[in-house]
């Protein structure tokens, strides 16, 4: 069998490191170590953490960007889609909370994370961004209601995704109440409620 290219071996170190320890412990160092190349290597594909992070999110996680950026008003129902953006919502924050949770432990880093983000145009304020521009052509397509706060909707609808997967471990037996599938069909359902 043909060895994966470093690129692939640095993303799944990357992604491997930050799911275990988070991210604020994992160096460019370690990662290099994991995957088999030197610092200098990792540096070739990837100019700062942060970029290797964002890689990690679009690449490893459920693909929640890419479905926001593939919805087209009109097509499918509001409903269905609000469903499948709250399902992948919650899968991919229960992912991601482990890796970032470490960050809120040390400001100067998280200060210095957040930067690097905004310099390439990340951060964790996209998806609410892509959601609410998602409503808003739903809002002027006339399937969701003139006066709904469309940003409050997505931030409604992504918080409730981004609490589940915060709060539900803290549970006796660390059990959500609801399956995955009837939580996003109830979260979209009652948003769609107050919004439709």
């Amino acid at each position: 069998m043909e060895p994966k290219p470093a690129r692939v071996r640095i993303v799944d170190a990357a992604h491997e490191l930050m799911l275990s320890i988070g991210l604020a412990r994992t160096t460019t160092k370690e990662i290099a170590r994991a995957a088999g190349c030197s610092e200098a290597a990792l540096y070739k594909y990837f100019p700062s953490k942060e970029e290797l992070f964002v890689t990690v999110l679009q690449e490893r996680l459920p693909g929640l960007g890419g479905l926001l950026g593939d919805l087209v008003a009109g097509e499918s129902g509001v409903e269905a889609n609000l469903t499948e953006v709250a399902r992948q919502a919650a899968l991919f924050y229960e992912q991601t909370f482990p890796m970032v949770a470490s960050l809120y432990a040390e400001p100067q880093l998280k200060r210095r994370h957040e930067q690097g983000l905004r310099e390439i145009g990340a951060g964790p304020h996209m998806p609410i961004q892509g959601l609410d521009a998602y409503l808003r052509a739903e809002q002027r397509a006339g399937r969701v209601r003139a006066d709904a706060d469309t940003y409050a909707a997505a931030s409604l609808l992504l918080g409730a995704c981004a609490q589940r997967a915060f709060a539900y471990d803290a549970l006796p037996g660390g059990t959500h109440p609801q399956p995955l599938d009837d939580f996003a069909a109830s979260l979209a359902r009652t948003l769609l409620g107050g919004i439709s």
